[in-house]
């Protein structure tokens, strides 16, 4: 075994970063672009070009969704059996709402019925911002804390409903949430069309920048100031296997700041974050499309980065019973499983990678009204 446990139960928590990253960096242009399909397109023929600039490729970048999914579930099994046993009904919602996408994007132009096309975009607007909405809702709860708890048979108990989730620092979240997602779906939108939709998508780019800003900065003051952040006071050894009851939890008012103040290298993180955001705010209003788009994808990588940073090792706190919170330390599968599954992603990520870039190299240019007239039966 090239690495000892403590060392792997790191990397696998920089590996699932890694996932959810690369799902917010492509399928979240995806989910960006369907939440602004109502409004940058006006005609028929616009929102057609908007479909079609995501509509080669969204079912692969769908595939990392399922990925984080799946290693969550292999490397951190506790972790998956607790937020979907807590979280079920909002991950339903999610799950619903993310079949408006396939089925309005086979059969919205079927039909020229100009009833049915509008119905079917608002569907894939909705396809696009409950997603959205409920992942940032759910990571504004990561940082509240959730109630779930224990007992000394290792029986999960949520104590927890749907509608405590929907709490004021949760909405907040989720609404960065859902700015952050758009924003980066218009400036994917400034890349991939021209003319009148370009022009509507450099301007929603420009106010969905404005908000990320507004919000990640009130947020912030928030977690500093207002919420009790966790701690560990006593654990077993880090390299060692251990159940989370081992280990005893306590809660402080601005806490979630010990990992700034223990490196404080880690403060250009939430910084790059806002700078980048500005710059996509600063290119789009430059009309420097592609300078946009690159900015809006390294904001969104800060953003879930300072969540992840603010957290560690937390992956999962409980407000009910602290000693009940997850942590990279104690949620994780095996060593002999994380050893194993490392070489399979080592060897596997890079394909993907390559692959995905392969395709979108073929993909490249971009969608016009003249490229939808002359593929009327062909194009979404």
């Amino acid at each position: 075994m090239p690495f000892d446990y403590e060392t792997l139960k790191i990397i696998w928590w920089g590996f699932i970063g890694v996932l959810l990253i690369g799902f917010a960096l492509t399928d979240g242009f995806d989910l960006g672009v369907g939440m602004l399909l109502p409004f940058v397109g006006r005609s028929d023929g616009e929102r057609r070009v908007v479909i079609n600039t995501i509509g080669p490729t969204w079912e692969g970048n769908q595939t990392w969704f399922i990925t984080a999914g799946g290693a969550l579930f292999a490397a951190w099994p506790l972790l998956y059996g607790a937020a979907f046993s807590g979280f079920y009904i909002a991950l339903m919602l999610v799950l619903f709402a993310l079949f408006f996408r396939p089925v309005g994007f086979d059969y919205r132009s079927k039909i020229a019925d100009p009833r049915w096309r509008s119905t079917w975009d608002w569907c894939l607007f909705a396809g696009g911002f409950v997603p959205s909405l409920v992942f940032g809702v759910a990571f504004g709860n990561l940082l509240l804390g959730v109630p779930f708890h224990y007992d000394d048979t290792m029986r999960m108990e949520y104590t927890g409903d749907f509608f405590a989730l929907l709490n004021p620092f949760g909405i907040l979240a989720g609404l960065l949430s859902v700015a952050m997602l758009a924003l980066h779906g218009a400036t994917f939108l400034q890349v991939k069309t021209d003319a009148e939709v370009a022009r509507r998508a450099r301007a929603a780019a420009m106010i969905a920048a404005l908000i990320v800003i507004g919000l990640f900065i009130g947020g912030g003051v928030w977690v500093a100031n207002g919420i009790q952040g966790f701690r560990i006071t006593a654990m077993p050894d880090p390299n060692s296997a251990f159940m989370p009851l081992a280990k005893t939890v306590c809660t402080a008012a601005g806490g979630w700041m010990a990992n700034y103040v223990r490196w404080p290298a880690t403060a250009a993180i939430p910084a790059v974050a806002l700078l980048a955001a500005l710059g996509s705010f600063l290119a789009s209003w430059r009309r420097l499309a592609l300078t946009a788009f690159l900015a809006s994808g390294t904001a969104v990588a800060g953003i879930i980065l300072t969540a992840g940073v603010t957290l560690f090792p937390f992956i999962m706190p409980s407000s009910s019973h602290p000693a009940s919170s997850l942590t990279v330390w104690d949620a994780v599968a095996s060593q002999k499983s994380l050893g194993l599954m490392f070489w399979i992603v080592v060897i596997m990520m890079p394909v993907v990678i390559l692959y995905t870039s392969w395709v979108y190299r073929i993909m490249r240019g971009k969608v016009t009204l003249a490229h939808i007239r002359d593929n009327e039966h062909g194009a979404y």
